[in-house]
């Protein structure tokens, strides 16, 4: 008789358990049919068994009771179908792959124990745990330990248990193509299958290959600040995605994905991620780009776009780190501090006539400043408010003596002046009567309109006020510590000025002026928001973090991203994470480095760490590919014929390419010149676009976060790059490559390249 071979063993176990799979299935689908034909019968019959009697008061609360039941009997039925396709959706994800994993250990005076790990937990009607879900407590040490005595933190505190075996499973349509038993978290074989997929328009989950550093992000609860600084490709966002998932499955009942928000670079990153989370069974959280959360309330202004960021050559980098700064936040919150005292800037109120306001602002003025010292800006508003719809109310009366409303009662046809009455047969003592009583309906009517503009605090003058704020920075900070004098700084307000009449601002702009509107209204800040991630926080200004956490103040925030890319705030971002901490308890504050690269090949990462002048370190993961290539070329048709030869080899292989060009304008010029010869390629010019497959053109401000099988980095010559400043820029575009990256250029090579090794390219 032969030997049944280890793998044999585990196909008929991974067999009983898809059989058991499917009979449940089976079972969940006569259940919710039954539930959802119940819920109808009832439905349908809801008032059969009522008797509707209101004639004394115990028979109407009879009623009243016997309505409360049939809704209940409703409402459970309603709940049972929800779990049931709660259920249901688990199990369809577990059926194509159930698990990918099996560890045994055990614990000091019990029996061994062999678990199973998946995308979801799975129990026999015994409730015996056939698939634990990879966020149960017991499945970190499948993550986090070798073989031997590993602790992982389970309900009722931190257990060790000793490790006996880790097996990781390859499964596709219920068989297993694959097994290996490993020491390490996770095998390199593993790993190596996982990254030689090829990529795809979107972001996959990574549960079966989370690192031991990337599992310590994702169980993180104890954090205030919980700070992740990853090299390119190190697999930061897939953790922090992961992450996401692991709160929601810990905190479930008490969490929604609604209390999650993440702050992502641009739209067309939130649809790369937008299917990691459903594969996990969790709902989407709430998801927008810095500038959405911005501009959405300034609809009279347009906000500085990320292209009119990118290409603004003109801004003041002196004035920009000031205004981007915490001493600026400091200063916006000591100057709205004395604006309690004195200072707050009013508009009339006009109603009918704009020479002769409603309410002046002078008088406006003097009711804000009446209240006495213990009056803070959110009462002072408040009451304003208060005072002046009181005032309002005083005015109906004066205002129906008014020639205008006697004219209006004139102008109206019968159908209008129905409409006015309370009832079609309403009668009046006297016609005076009758119309006094038209008079203040119509008067009531029309002043809704100044109590909206109350309401909505119209009698500020918030764009003055801002103005008003930038005229006396010089008073609240020494200007000569940002190397800027007191002339640029006057003309740099003027600038300002200007931008507002044109019904613009800046980035640099948006984030103080709001901070400064919602401290004078007293707007209430976000307290239901209880986690909040930031993506590639190397493009976020220290103010803005300020601003964030201003919105949410009871959030733990996890913020991630590689400093080696900053593109909009280049050297600052190198500070940038010691001011961040200043805003939180530093024994609350955690900082993970994540220094392995996954994304690309070992000859890309040891080329693309070269770029950076004084990069943090990166190790690159052992997969093979070829290496970087340099297409050198003497004009621009030359770069075109090399750029479409780099194509075709590349469909060839069936990979995915992007062509990364530094501006939008090279992307455009791109396009155009591929249409000329026929080469399908779709040019990304917007974030707001979806992405697709295929060849694709992006200027290199939209690629961030994204990956590719490979790239092509558009005119890397000396007249395109040429700034130190443009360094981080070149490294995140040439990191955006998985497997095949190529560099095609006219006349000079960018003199940022001159520090390479010349073993790890070639030319071509």
């Amino acid at each position: 008789m032969v030997k049944e071979t280890e793998q044999q063993k585990e196909q008929k176990h991974l067999d009983d358990v898809l059989g058991l799979i499917k009979t449940r299935q089976g079972q969940l689908d006569k259940s919710i049919n039954r539930a959802q034909s119940e819920a109808q019968n009832l439905n349908a019959h809801f008032f059969d068994d009522l008797k509707l009697d209101y004639d004394g008061y115990s028979t109407s609360m009879d009623t009243a009771l016997s309505i409360h039941q049939q809704q209940q009997m409703l409402q459970e039925r309603q709940n049972a179908w929800q779990h049931s396709a709660k259920q249901l959706s688990t199990l369809k994800r577990l059926e194509k792959k159930p698990y990918f994993a099996r560890v045994d250990f055990q614990e000091k005076g019990e029996d061994p124990e062999t678990i199973y790990i998946g995308l979801g937990s799975f129990a026999d009607k015994d409730d015996h745990f056939l698939i634990y879900d990879w966020r149960a407590p017991i499945s970190s040490i499948y993550y986090d330990g070798k073989l031997g005595e590993v602790t992982y933190n389970a309900p009722d505190g931190e257990q060790t248990v000793n490790m006996t075996k880790k097996r990781q499973f390859l499964i596709e349509d219920g068989k297993i193509t694959n097994m290996f038993d490993t020491n390490e978290s996770i095998g390199d074989q593993m790993l190596l299958n996982v990254l030689n997929e090829k990529s795809s328009t979107q972001m996959k989950s990574i549960v079966t290959t989370i690192q031991r550093e990337q599992n310590k992000i994702i169980r993180n609860t104890s954090a205030d600040l919980l700070f992740v600084q990853g090299a390119a490709g190190s697999g930061k966002t897939s953790a922090i995605m992961q992450r996401v998932a692991y709160l929601l499955y810990r905190y479930r009942g008490n969490l929604t994905s609604s209390d999650v928000i993440m702050f992502s670079p641009n739209q067309l990153f939130n649809d790369y991620v937008k299917n990691v989370l459903p594969e996990m069974g969790e709902q989407n959280m709430v998801q927008m780009t810095y500038w959405q959360f911005v501009s959405r309330r300034v609809p009279g202004m347009d906000v500085e776009t990320l292209f009119e960021q990118f290409e603004d050559k003109k801004q003041d980098s002196h004035i920009a780190n000031l205004k981007d700064s915490l001493t600026f936040f400091n200063a916006v919150t000591r100057y709205a501090n004395h604006l309690e005292k004195n200072g707050m800037l009013f508009r009339n109120i006009i109603f009918k006539d704009p020479k002769k306001p409603f309410y002046d602002k002078e008088k406006i003025k003097e009711i804000y400043y009446s209240f006495n010292e213990n009056y803070h800006l959110r009462n002072r508003i408040e009451t304003t408010k208060e005072a002046l719809i009181s005032s309002l109310n005083h005015r109906v009366e004066p205002e129906t003596r008014k020639a205008w409303v006697s004219r209006t009662i004139e102008s109206l046809d019968q159908e209008q002046l129905n409409k006015l009455y309370d009832r079609p047969d309403q009668e009046f003592e006297s016609s005076a009567k009758e119309e006094h009583f038209l008079a203040r309906k119509i008067v009531i009517n029309q002043l809704k309109k100044v109590a909206r503009k109350i309401n909505q605090n119209r009698f500020l003058n918030i764009r003055g006020q801002y103005l008003a704020f930038l005229r006396a920075v010089p008073k609240l900070i020494d200007l000569s510590k940002w190397n800027i004098t007191e002339d640029q700084w006057h003309e740099h307000v003027e600038q300002v000025k200007q931008s507002f009449i044109d019904h613009k601002i800046k980035m640099s702009d948006i984030s103080p002026y709001l901070y400064l509107y919602d401290l004078v209204t007293g707007r209430r800040t976000d307290y239901s928001m209880r986690y909040a991630f930031i993506d590639e926080i190397q493009d976020y200004t220290p103010f803005q973090l300020a601003y964030l956490k201003y919105n949410f103040p009871r959030a733990k925030f996890t913020m991630l991203g590689d400093l080696n890319q900053a593109i909009f705030t280049k050297d600052e971002s190198k500070t940038l994470l010691g001011q961040i901490s200043k805003l939180f308890d530093p024994k609350k504050t955690d900082v993970v480095q994540l220094t392995k690269s996954y994304r690309s090949t070992k000859e890309l990462t040891d080329f693309t760490k070269q770029i950076l002048r004084q990069g943090e370190k990166i190790e690159a993961f052992d997969r093979q590919g070829p290496k970087p290539a340099f297409y050198k070329r003497d004009d621009k048709n030359g770069e075109y014929d090399a750029l479409v030869d780099i194509l075709k080899e590349n469909d060839e292989a069936k990979l995915t390419t992007a062509i990364i060009t530094k501006t939008l304008e090279q992307a455009q010029k791109v396009s155009e010149e591929l249409k000329k010869r026929n080469i399908k390629a779709t040019l990304v010019a917007s974030a707001n676009q979806r992405l697709v497959e295929g060849t694709l053109i992006m200027p290199s401000y939209l690629a961030k976060g994204l990956e590719f099988d490979a790239v092509v980095a558009w005119d890397v010559s000396k007249d395109d790059y040429h700034e130190l400043d443009e360094t981080q820029l070149l490294y995140t575009i040439t990191s955006r490559a998985m497997y095949k990256l190529d560099l095609i250029y006219k006349n000079q090579l960018s003199p940022l390249f001159d520090n390479l090794d010349k073993n790890t390219y070639v030319n071509k």
